[in-house]
C-alpha cells in the first residue's frame, strides 16, 4: 500500500472532478491536490502545469464528455479528448516521469462489442459507434502504447455513472430534472424522453471515485503500468425501469412523449460491464445502493430548481 503526496487532477471543476476532490481529501489526509485549470490542448501550457505541479500521481478527467456535444463539436472533441490527452501524457513523461498516470476512458469505447448482450471484460474489442467514443478509444490506445515509452499509465473504463451535480445532458439527470419541475408545478406532467428500452450499467459516481482513489494506493507490483480496469456495477437496468422507479419515489404520474432529438442514430440494446479485475486488483466494489443514488439525484435537482 502506498499513499500519494501530490496529485494533479484535470477536469477538477466537472461533475466527477468535484466528487473526486472530496474523496481524495477524505482518503488521503494531507495530500496536495493540484487542480488549477489549464488548457490541455496547448502543449506548452500543459508542460508548464506539470512542471509546476511536480505530481507523483495524475488523474486525467478533462474532456468533452457528452455524446451529443462531441457529435456537434467533432473537431473540438478530437482536440481535447485525443490531442489533449497526448499533450498531458507527453508532459508527464518529460517533467514527472515517476508519476502514475490514471487515464479515465469510458465504456463507450466498446461500442459494437456490446451487441451480443453479454457483460464485457477488458479483453473486449474497442469498436466505437460515435464521435465521443472514437476520440476516447483513440486516446485509450495511445496511452496504452506510451507505456512502452515508460509512461506509468493505468487505463480506467467506467460505465454509466450518475449522482448529485450531474448535467442534464445525461439521461438520469435529465429525467430527474424534468420530474422535479413537474413536482414543483413548473411544467405539465409530460416528460420528453428518448429510447426507454436500452439497458445500461449504472453506478454511483462516488463509487467510481472510490475506485480511482484505490488505484493511487496500489504499488506497481499490485497494479502494473499498462493495466486496464472496467469500473462497473455488473447490473444492467433499462432506462424505462429507472424512470418508473423515480416516479415511484416521487409519487408522480406522468405522460411520456418521445423527443427525436434524444434518440441516437444507432442504439445499443444492452451495455453491461464485468469489473472482476477491479475487484481482484483493488478490492473495490460498489457500496451505494441504486435507490440511494436515485434519492440523492432527486434531492439534488429539488435543490437546484
Amino acid at each position: 500500500m502506498q499513499f500519494p503526496r501530490r496529485v494533479l487532477l484535470t477536469g477538477a471543476r466537472g461533475f466527477v472532478g468535484r466528487h473526486l476532490t472530496a474523496v481524495l481529501g477524505q482518503r488521503f489526509p494531507g495530500v496536495v491536490l493540484v487542480a488549477e485549470w489549464f488548457d490541455v490542448t496547448d502543449p506548452d501550457a500543459t508542460l508548464r502545469a506539470v512542471r509546476d505541479a511536480a505530481p507523483d500521481s495524475c488523474i486525467h478527467l478533462a474532456g468533452i464528455t457528452a455524446v451529443p456535444d462531441a457529435q456537434k463539436r467533432g473537431d473540438a472533441a478530437w482536440q481535447v479528448n485525443l490531442h489533449g490527452t497526448l499533450n498531458l501524457a507527453r508532459a508527464i513523461l518529460s517533467a514527472a516521469p515517476q508519476s502514475r498516470f490514471l487515464h479515465v476512458s469510458t465504456s463507450e469505447v466498446y461500442g459494437r462489442s456490446f451487441i451480443d448482450g453479454r457483460a464485457l471484460d477488458e479483453t473486449a474489442a474497442l469498436a466505437p459507434m460515435n464521435t465521443y467514443a472514437a476520440t476516447k478509444a483513440a486516446a485509450d490506445l495511445a496511452v496504452g502504447a506510451m507505456v512502452s515509452d515508460g509512461l506509468r499509465a493505468v487505463r480506467l473504463r467506467p460505465f454509466n455513472h450518475v449522482g448529485p451535480g450531474q448535467s442534464d445532458a445525461f439521461v438520469v439527470a435529465a429525467l430527474a430534472h424534468q420530474l422535479t419541475r413537474v413536482e414543483a408545478g413548473l411544467q405539465a406532467p409530460v416528460l420528453q424522453v428518448g429510447a426507454l428500452t436500452p439497458r445500461r450499467d449504472f453506478l454511483d459516481v462516488r463509487d467510481v471515485c472510490a475506485a480511482y482513489a484505490s488505484c493511487l494506493e496500489q504499488t506497481d507490483a499490485a497494479l502494473p503500468a499498462g493495466s486496464v480496469l472496467n469500473i462497473a456495477s455488473g447490473v444492467a437496468r433499462s432506462i424505462g425501469d429507472v424512470l418508473a422507479r423515480m416516479c415511484e419515489i416521487m409519487d408522480l404520474k406522468v405522460e411520456l412523449v418521445t423527443d427525436p432529438q434524444r434518440l441516437r442514430p444507432v442504439e445499443i440494446a444492452v451495455a453491461q460491464g464485468d469489473a472482476g479485475r477491479a475487484r481482484a486488483l483493488l478490492g473495490w466494489k460498489p457500496l451505494y445502493s441504486w435507490d440511494q443514488t436515485l434519492h440523492d439525484v432527486i434531492a439534488d435537482w429539488r435543490g437546484r430548481i
